[in-house]
């Protein structure tokens, strides 16, 4: 069980580490931009995130 944890917080990292790989300007353009959101805003994307990540395990299950 633990193996299958390890794996997906590997996938995660790895798919996190495109971005700034790939286009660093603009991963920080966008990180300045995201650190002006409004608490509620954050929230609010963190929310609708953590929600598509469910349905996505309930669907691939």
């Amino acid at each position: 069980m633990i193996e299958y944890w390890l794996a997906a917080l590997g996938l995660m990292l790895v798919i996190e580490g495109i971005m700034p790989f790939l286009f660093p300007a603009l991963w920080r353009e966008t990180l300045s931009k995201v650190s002006q959101l409004k608490n509620g805003q954050m929230r609010f994307i963190g929310l609708t995130l953590m929600l598509s990540g469910l349905l996505l395990i309930y669907w691939v299950k």
